[in-house]
């Protein structure tokens, strides 16, 4: 009776391991690969699987995107500084069955790959690049990585330069370098700023000697103008004048005694002028016979005055 139970223990015994074996339960975010009898046979999704006991194995893969920063390591640019540098890569495994058969160990392998292409790309830059580029930096090494990383099944999603350190001595030097670049921006612009503010004084002169000279054009036409309508308003005056006397002769029918009296009323008004100089006619006979005309008509006079 005891061997029997003893029997019946190591059967249920048996039983429950092999349950235990053949029930599996695979986590979200992974997935379970399944081999039998030692070769690939299925991947599995999450949740219940069902192998077969003593014949199936299952590994877990983990196929969420996964972070990993490396150790810092010593690079040497293209103009021989030394640098220490690490980075932050985002990797995926995209083909669980390439990540577990094609490659020993993927996390040591992109680890070692990314140690591996940082410095060849750093070798390719100078550090002046390396300091100022790490979009670029970046963008090579995912490049360079995923023609690799696909034979692996992972997917390299991005890679961030943690941090790029240059020798104490290089980075006083930049600081300096630094600090002379901005003495020498502060100099071009205030040298711009002086420039353009002896250019915005010429304009400003350029257009006062401009608006000036207008309005001295202005003015002198403006004086012309007046000038002009001045001696036009005294020669119409003049002329009415002329016309005016002219007409007045005409109409009391002049005798030459009468024009004699008018020349002799002329020359005294040059006579009693400020000028220091008279200017006597040519014809002096004329103004002679005017006035003698002009005294037998005084001496006329009274005689007819007396017989009246």
């Amino acid at each position: 009776m005891e061997p029997t139970l003893i029997f019946i223990g190591i059967v249920v015994l048996l039983a429950i391991v092999l349950i235990a074996r053949a029930v599996n339960i695979v986590q979200q975010g992974y997935v379970g690969v399944v081999k039998r009898l030692g070769q690939f046979h299925s991947v599995r999704q999450p949740g219940v699987t069902f192998l077969i006991p003593l014949v199936d194995a299952i590994m877990l893969v983990d196929i969420r995107e996964t972070p990993r920063t490396g150790d810092k390591q010593d690079v040497i640019t293209r103009d021989n500084v030394t640098v220490s540098v690490n980075a932050t890569i985002f990797s995926q495994v995209v083909d669980p069955k390439l990540a577990l058969f094609s490659v020993s160990n993927y996390f040591v392998a992109i680890d070692q790959l990314s140690r591996t292409t940082l410095r060849a790309i750093f070798g390719g830059m100078t550090l002046d690049e390396a300091l100022s580029q790490r979009e670029r930096i970046n963008a090579q090494l995912q490049a360079q990585m995923e023609s690799v990383t696909d034979k692996w099944g992972i997917r390299i999603n991005r890679i961030e330069i943690v941090d790029i350190s240059p020798p104490q001595t290089i980075l006083n030097a930049l600081a300096l370098q630094k600090t002379a670049d901005q003495e020498k921006r502060a100099f071009i612009l205030k040298s711009e700023g002086q420039q353009q503010s002896a250019i915005n004084i010429a304009d400003g002169q350029k257009q006062a000697q401009i608006k000036t000279a207008e309005g001295d054009k202005q003015s002198a036409i403006l004086r012309a103008e007046g000038a002009k309508q001045a001696a036009i308003l005294e020669a119409e005056g003049r002329a009415q004048a002329v016309a005016t006397v002219y007409k007045a002769i005409i109409e009391q029918n002049p005798t030459p005694t009468l024009v004699s009296i008018l020349q002799l009323d002329t020359l005294s008004k040059f006579a009693t002028s400020d000028n220091s100089k008279i200017l006597v006619p040519f014809e002096s006979a004329g103004l002679m016979g005017a006035a003698q005309a002009l005294r037998g008509v005084l001496d006329a006079a009274p005689a007819g005055g007396g017989k009246s």
